[in-house]
Order: C-alpha cells, then sequence, then structure tokens
C-alpha cells in the first residue's frame, strides 16, 4: 500500500530528528516523525544527555567568559588527535550561539552557567532539567505547531532511483503491517548502531561482550545498513565512539549520564590483575573522561576498579551507585576478588612514588609522581587515608561514529560522489563527518542540534 503522507518525512525521535522537524515546519512543510521508541522512551540518546558545547565571544545568561571558534576547535584537534574534518567541525562551532537561541524560542530552558569541579561553566549551555526536559520542550513545539509524531514505527528500508528517494518502508510495531510511505523529502535522523549486540561483536570481537550501552536500546543502525546498500558513501571506523568507563553495576542499556564516573582523576585505577595502565591525571575529568573508555576496553575482560581514599570524598560527584567501601587496601582487595598482594604493592608503590606538593583539583596542579612506569602527571596524593573507595568500571558506551557522508546542506552523499537531492541526515548518524577519534562533552548535541535544524530547513526548500 503506497500513501502520501506528508512533506518533509523524519525517521528518528531524538534531538536532531525534532530539531529537523520544527525546522522544516518553520519553513512551510507538512512534517510527520517516526519514532521507533515507545513514547515513554522516545528520544534516543538525547533523553540521556545534559548539555550541548557552545562558542561565544562574551558572557551569557547561561556561560561564563568566553569560549572562542579557535579554543573549541582546539578542543576537538586535541581529543581527536587531529582525526576531525576542520571544515566540518568549524562549520558546527560557528553555528552553536544561534543554536542556543533557536532552542529557547521553542520553550528549551537553560540553567545559569555552572561552577564547581566540573570545569564546564564557560563551555557547555546545561539544559535545564536535563535532555528530557529538551526533548519535551520540542515535543510540546511539536505538538502545537501540528507536527504528527508516530511512536512504535520503524523504518525497514527505503529506495533511491537517479539520487532521488522515492520512499521509505516502515512497519508498525504494534500491529505488525508494513507500508511505504512517500513524501517530497526525507530526514534520516536514526542513530548510529551502538545498541546493536551483533554489530558491535563484529567490529570489537568478544570484547563487546563486556560493553555496556549507555544510551537508548533502540539504536540498532538499521538505516545506515540500509543507507550503505543503496549506495551512500558510509564514512568512519566500526570500533570508534563515544565510550566512558561507567559503573560496572550499571544496567546494560540506558543507565545513562548518572552511571558515569567522576573520580578517576583524584585517585588510581588498575585492572584485574591490580595493575595501573594509564595516567589517572592526565587533564581535566571532562576533556579527558571519553578517553576511559576504551582504556578498559583493552584491559582484561574489560574490568577496571577506581579507587581513592577518605581525601577526596567531597571533591567529585557522587555516582548513582554507592562505592564499595573497605578500611584497608587488603580488604579492598578481597571484596574487589583482586590478587591482595598485587594490589597491595600497586598502592604501595603509587604512594611511594608521589612528589610532595600543594593539591588543588581545581587547576592543573602538577602533583605528580616520579619513577613509576605509568606516572600520574597531576593531582597525584597518596592513597593512604582509610577508608577506602572503589567503583569498578566497564566501558559504556554511548554512540558511534560510522555514518554517512553528508554535504553542508545535509543532504547524503553517495560513494559515486553524487548527491541524493531529497534524502537528508542528522545527528548521529551523520556525526563521523567531524567525529572520528575521542570526544568533547557536549558536541555530539552541537552537531545534531545544527545538522538537524539545517537537514529539515532544506528538505523543505526542496518542494
Amino acid at each position: 500500500m503506497e500513501q502520501l503522507d506528508c512533506d518533509v518525512l523524519i525517521v528518528g525521535g531524538g534531538n536532531a530528528a525534532l530539531c529537523a522537524a520544527l525546522s522544516a515546519k518553520e519553513n512551510g512543510g507538512k512534517v510527520l516523525v517516526l519514532e521507533t521508541a515507545p513514547k515513554d522512551w522516545r528520544g534516543g540518546n538525547s533523553q540521556h544527555t545534559r548539555n550541548l558545547r557552545s562558542m561565544h565571544t562574551e558572557p551569557t545568561d547561561v556561560l561564563s567568559g568566553s569560549y572562542t571558534e579557535d579554543e573549541f576547535y582546539e578542543d576537538v584537534y586535541r581529543v581527536s588527535e587531529g582525526e576531525t574534518n576542520e571544515e566540518y567541525a568549524r562549520f558546527v562551532i560557528s553555528q552553536t550561539p544561534k543554536i542556543v537561541q533557536w532552542a529557547k524560542s521553542y520553550g528549551v530552558r537553560f540553567q545559569p552557567s555552572l561552577g564547581g569541579t566540573l570545569q564546564l561553566g564557560r563551555t557547555n549551555a546545561f539544559f535545564l532539567g536535563g535532555g528530557k526536559a529538551l526533548l519535551n520542550a520540542y515535543y510540546h513545539a511539536a505538538k502545537r505547531l501540528g507536527i504528527e509524531v508516530v511512536y512504535e514505527c520503524e523504518a525497514l528500508d527505503l529506495c533511491i532511483q537517479d539520487d532521488i528517494c522515492k520512499y521509505i518502508l516502515v512497519r508498525n510495531k504494534k500491529t505488525g503491517e508494513t507500508k511505504k510511505i512517500k513524501a517530497k523529502s526525507y530526514v534520516i535522523a536514526s542513530g548510529g548502531f551502538e545498541s546493536n549486540l551483533t554489530w558491535l561483536k563484529e567490529a570489537w570481537g568478544a570484547r563487546a561482550d563486556n560493553f555496556l550501552i549507555r544510551g537508548t536500546r533502540y539504536n540498532q543502525g538499521l538505516m545506515l545498513k540500509v543507507l550503505k546498500k543503496e549506495g551512500a558513501k558510509i564514512l568512519g571506523d566500526p570500533t570508534q565512539g563515544h565510550m566512558v568507563a561507567i559503573d560496572a553495576r550499571a544496567p546494560k542499556y540506558d543507565g545513562g549520564i548518572v552511571s558515569r564516573v567522576d573520580c578517576v582523576s583524584l585517585g588510581i585505577v588498575v585492572n584485574k590483575n591490580a595493575q595501573r595502565f594509564y595516567d589517572e591525571g592526565e587533564d581535566f575529568w571532562p576533556k579527558r573522561y571519553a578517553i576511559w573508555g576504551r582504556l578498559v576496553a583493552n584491559q582484561p575482560d574489560q574490568i577496571a576498579y577506581c579507587i581513592t581514599d577518605s581525601k577526596v570524598l567531597d571533591k567529585y560527584m557522587p555516582s548513582l551507585f554507592p562505592p564499595i567501601v573497605a578500611s584497608s587496601i587488603a580488604d579492598l582487595a578481597e571484596i574487589l576478588k583482586l590478587d591482595k598482594n598485587a594490589l597491595e604493592k600497586t598502592v604501595s608503590d603509587y604512594n611511594n612514588s608521589v612528589v610532595p606538593s600543594k593539591f588543588d583539583h581545581m587547576i592543573l596542579d602538577g602533583c605528580k609522581t616520579k619513577g613509576l612506569e605509568i606516572e600520574k602527571t597531576h593531582w597525584a596524593q597518596k592513597v593512604d587515608t582509610p577508608p577506602f573507595y572503589c567503583y569498578p568500571l566497564r566501558p559504556g558506551i554511548t554512540f558511534t561514529y560510522l555514518g554517512v557522508k553528508v554535504t553542508k546542506n545535509a543532504q547524503i552523499v553517495k560513494e559515486d560522489g553524487s548527491v541524493c537531492k531529497n534524502l537528508f541526515a542528522a545527528g548521529e548518524i551523520m556525526a563521523g563527518n567531524i567525529l572520528s577519534k575521542g570526544y568533547v562533552a557536549g558536541f555530539g548535541m552541537s552537531i545534531g542540534s545544527v545538522f538537524g535544524k539545517i537537514a529539515g530547513e532544506n528538505a523543505a526548500k526542496f518542494f
């Protein structure tokens, strides 16, 4: 059965998809949104977010100081070790101030700039109420403007002929009915493939069995596979993505941002052999937190343990789960089922190498160790004051970077270099145009918002 339901069909229900829907409506389109999740779980990974990163040249109502395009780009360049597309990265960065204002126009509220240990008050605009509040504002605006949203409706396939998308095949998950939907233009904003455990295992091997998906369970990558089948140019490495160290006791899916463990830089981290494996004090946690997922993923059995003591208990955000507490390192080793002698030696060697200095977790204080194979370069204090605290860590994948190539108009590019005229992409499914390695907090939401708005605008202009 074929039917003409809308001018612009949006596949996906997260931030990028809603930005595209609202933008398309602004530009005169009749818009239909297909969300594969039930209404209670709508919003993809955006429901678990807290902020977006934005440049600004002077203090605003939600950001302190200034954060220039160059500094923003340098942060992206550093965490990606240079593996980013500067033209596209700067393009997104330059659009972020407008996006904050545009979001406000649809009822999104932001917190006043933050202080404390997060170090993000100058760079990241936090949503008042978090990602769910952001999504609720966009969904309420969509309803008010007459944008139809169909939940539990999964896009299965699409057809491209002569660089034109002809239709999308969808399945109503409640009734099992499948049908073709023809629109004048289409925006694919259905996320990455991080929830597809089979695909993760193809990329990572057996290590993927121990990964936790801290985001939505609905990002199965189906449209990414379909676009590849239809000749879209695919970018990126399937093993690359936004992966952080999260509490090993978090659920398999949807642990969200609260499952992240934020005290790594204040203690030491050991693997199952009770050995340290990386400099915990390399940089401020928000700038380097994203590397720890991959570090843990490459440890035996993909497990690690962050150990601190009572001296730093009030210097980090509490985790969702209470820490494991012990009165001695030996007792902690017994609880964690680690080799007691090995853990005591690791902690003793670390303590003996700490160079006395003035500790200050608010700056790069230079408190360091000297003489270890793996030094700690900042915030190195002895772990010697009981009780001792531990958080077990697992790799927590948020989203993948494998995606489709797009133009700066968000049009999907094919392998032969041609451009799909009425087929656009936004959000995680095209973030690989900019994100190839590493991550800087809030940039995914910046990319999704900027390209979502652009995709909707150009999809509406197509007809």
